[in-house]
């Protein structure tokens, strides 16, 4: 490798670290202004450039030349994108739409949800312009044609704009759609009545025809549909068949949550979906089967060796499969990786593995900027990174080749454990201590029969069977090793500093060094395992109310103490809030929980409740989701006063513990030391509203939680005049169907000069009681362009 690194390296690092700077931006200019400041800053590089003679000199010239053309190239394509977003005047409205399904549609929970491309679109009878791109859902059993990718569809829908919860460490469902192409989500409107082509928003759902387009998502939905569960089978081998599926098309979504988790836990989630592993051994497998064909003819090997021939095979088949399986971050980083290696032997060449890497990070950045902020890119390249950079220097030597493949495997495996250890704790909050064992039988079990097995399924579909029954003991294993003590272990995500040191350190740990210098990256860490967040001081607490849509969960911490007000709604059978929002933010914030309090059974409040209990055994069940609630229990922790005002020891407010009436709802009043209080209140009505005020309850707080989500039953004028709250928190739904909070309430309360926060636009909302008139968004926070909402 030269002393000085080429001109190309420097472009290429300028080229990521202009597009990672524009993902910061929390707002965007106009797409002119990002041509202006570019083209400017281009000409007065060019003319620095033109003077400075040193070599190195204008290296970095064109480092800083290579930073602006992408942060404004990467800057007028969001600007760009984002004057194509869903006009606001047709959110939740009927519009009657004409387009194609773009790719294979995936099944949910509760329908099927797919990629709709709109080609044209009518309301009341009008052409009106829609953005291209949305995501639609059809709930319930599919039509009877079918759901397919190229199907022309005209049906009518009703669209909103991308928005999704916002929670602390949690994933941007909005950055998602974002990167997707996708400017609105909806949902089929299922009319049954009317019938022929019809315009009007009333029609029903009318399939048009066939197209030409995505035929390679049309392929693979065509083979997904062969792969399905045998009538009769369990519920553990259905799930199986989601994993082979998943194998096969890159269809994930039918991968159980459990079994998603269970794969998080054992550390083989880079297992079962198709990964740069899978890809590579196709191609290798490519490679040996072209290889010894080619050989067979001599007329071949004349007009082009036989190694070469090969080479390109294998990587034509390898980019086939990638597509095919959905051409995610890991696929394109493999293809991008081969692709140069094809190149540079066709010419006799070779480049150090750190060029290879960079032109390929490069060029998948360039293409797709914010693929930069989601997990899969780091995990992949970061994965290769070290692979590289960690082989000793006696690898290819030929007498160890074979005798120490074993002990190569074990150490590769060590290497990519330590290293990706801090990613795994700062994307997933967790890192599996059985992953090394695990990944040991799994890797080779998954790799050469499991995968290979479900390919040639395609050709014999019997084998789908045989690959079932093995991914079945697969997992059964799996939850074996994941029932053993300390199998996974969860931390707190803790401050960019000690997470930068955690990451360098385990780096510095697995180089190819002397066991004295890598020891030197243990101090690095430390700092990062041994993370706790700040917790409120003596006296004082803070106040989390989660965003978790149409629902309520509200987290309140002590100092050493912490109590769960709620846990959130459940969705569906195997969905719901406490395991997809709640636990997870729970354990980023290093909470131990010490209670939760279930203020009533109805599911928008108690559906997280078993996910919650099940991740924190130790926490003390209340209300509804344990001891009933009653008028005058109290308790102090840390110096916080805890005290329950409702439901009343008399009177029809009381009820069963398990009831999802909204008068049983409990209240809990928290006060500080200093006097500075917060009130839960639940769901309850005007009705309970007016009972606790003629009971003489003191109910004054600095700030609420709005009864029954600023439901038009609740919030009387009388109630807020008895709270006088400085702020009120409604947790409701994005535009959800209940129309929660009702205006006249958000009226009445602005009236009375409360300040008025919601979490659909202020996501999950911080109070602390050292604070009491100021509230922390996280949208206001973390903010970024692409989000739909601000406060």
């Amino acid at each position: 490798m030269p002393q000085r690194p080429v001109t190309g390296v420097y472009a290429m690092v300028g080229l990521v670290a202009g597009s990672a700077l524009q993902l910061q931006q929390s707002a965007l200019f106009s797409p002119g202004a990002y041509v202006a400041i570019a083209g400017a800053a281009v000409a007065l590089t060019m003319v620095l450039g033109w003077w400075i003679k040193p070599a190195r000199s204008r290296s970095w010239c064109v480092l800083a030349l290579a930073m602006v053309l992408a942060w404004g190239c990467t800057g007028w394509r969001a600007a760009a994108f984002q004057q194509t977003a869903m006009p606001a005047a047709w959110e939740g409205r009927d519009v009657r739409v004409e387009g194609v399904i773009a790719d294979m549609p995936q099944t949910t929970a509760r329908g099927v949800r797919m990629h709709f491309d709109i080609e044209q679109a009518w309301a009341q009878g009008m052409p009106i312009w829609l953005p291209e791109g949305v995501m639609l859902t059809w709930y319930g059993e599919p039509p009877a044609e079918g759901l397919q990718a190229g199907q022309r569809w005209a049906w009518t829908v009703r669209l909103k704009a991308p928005h999704g919860e916002r929670n602390p460490h949690s994933m941007d469902w909005e950055l998602w759609l974002w990167s997707q192409g996708v400017q609105a989500t909806g949902y089929v409107r299922q009319h049954r009545s009317g019938g022929g082509r019809d315009n009007g928003e009333g029609a029903p759902p009318q399939w048009l025809a066939q197209t030409a387009r995505a035929p390679v998502a049309l392929l693979r939905g065509c083979l997904l549909q062969a792969m399905q569960p045998p009538e009769g089978a369990s519920a553990r081998e259905q799930a199986s068949w989601g994993v082979v599926q998943a194998l096969v098309t890159g269809a994930q979504s039918r991968i159980t949550r459990a079994d998603w988790q269970l794969f998080r836990d054992t550390g083989v989630a880079h297992l079962v979906s198709i990964s740069g592993l899978h890809i590579t051994m196709f191609a290798w497998l490519a490679v040996a089967l072209v290889n010894a064909g080619w050989r067979r003819s001599a007329r071949c090997c004349l007009w082009l060796p036989a190694p070469l021939a090969a080479a390109w095979a294998g990587w034509c088949l390898a980019t086939v499969y990638a597509v095919f399986s959905g051409w995610g971050i890991p696929a394109q980083r493999t293809i991008g990786m081969l692709l140069v290696v094809v190149l540079l032997r066709t010419q006799g060449r070779t480049w150090p593995w750190p060029v290879v890497w960079l032109t390929v990070l490069t060029v998948v950045v360039v293409l797709d900027p914010w693929s930069l902020l989601q997990a899969g890119f780091w995990l992949s390249f970061v994965a290769v990174g070290v692979l590289f950079a960690a082989q000793p220097p006696d690898r290819n030597r030929r007498e160890k080749k074979y005798r120490y493949a074993v002990l190569r495997l074990l150490r590769e495996q060590a290497v990519l454990g330590l290293a990706l250890a801090p990613l795994t704790l700062l994307l997933f909050g967790q890192i599996s201590v059985v992953g090394l064992l695990v990944n040991l039988w799994a890797i080779p079990w998954v790799t050469l029969v499991v995968t290979p097995l479900s390919m040639l399924g395609a050709l014999w579909p019997p084998l789908w069977q045989l690959v079932v029954s093995g991914v079945t003991a697969m997992i059964w294993l799996l939850e074996v090793m994941a029932a053993w003590p300390v199998a996974v272990l969860y931390f707190a995500q803790p401050a960019w500093w000690a997470a930068v040191a955690g990451v360098l350190g385990c780096l510095w740990l697995v180089m190819p060094w002397g066991w004295r210098w890598r020891l030197l990256g243990l101090p690095l860490v430390m700092p990062m395992l041994w993370w706790q967040p700040a917790t409120p001081a003596w006296g004082q607490f803070d106040l989390l109310a989660l965003d978790v849509g149409q629902g309520s969960a509200v987290l309140v911490r002590t100092q050493h103490h912490s109590l769960l007000f709620d846990a959130g709604p459940r969705w569906s059978e195997h969905v719901d809030a406490g395991e997809r929002t709640v636990v997870p933010v729970l354990r980023a914030l290093g909470v131990d929980l010490s209670a939760h309090m279930i203020s009533h059974a109805d599911s928008d409040h108690a559906g997280g409740a078993p996910s919650v209990q099940q991740a924190f055994p130790q926490s003390q069940g209340l209300g509804a989701g344990g001891v009933p609630c009653q008028a005058g229990q109290s308790w102090r922790w840390d110096g916080v006063h805890f005290q329950v005002l409702h439901p009343l020891p008399t009177g029809p407010a009381v009820r069963a513990v398990h009831t999802a009436s909204n008068a049983s709802s409990c209240v809990l009043q928290v006060e500080s030391l200093a006097g500075k209080r917060a009130l839960l209140s639940g769901d309850i009505e005007a009705r309970q509203e007016r009972a606790l005020i003629r009971a003489g309850a003191d109910v004054r707080a600095q700030v609420l939680l709005v009864p029954h989500h600023g439901s038009t039953t609740s919030s009387s004028a009388a109630w807020i005049e008895a709270v006088q709250p400085a702020i009120a928190i409604a947790q409701a739904g994005y535009r959800n169907r209940f129309g929660h909070p009702a205006p006249a309430v958000v009226e009445r309360y602005q009236r009375a000069g409360v300040a008025w926060v919601a979490t659909p636009t202020c996501g999950a909302a911080w109070w602390r009681s050292t604070q009491p008139d100021q509230v922390q968004c996280e949208r206001a926070h973390r903010r970024r362009y692409w989000s739909t909402l601000s406060p």
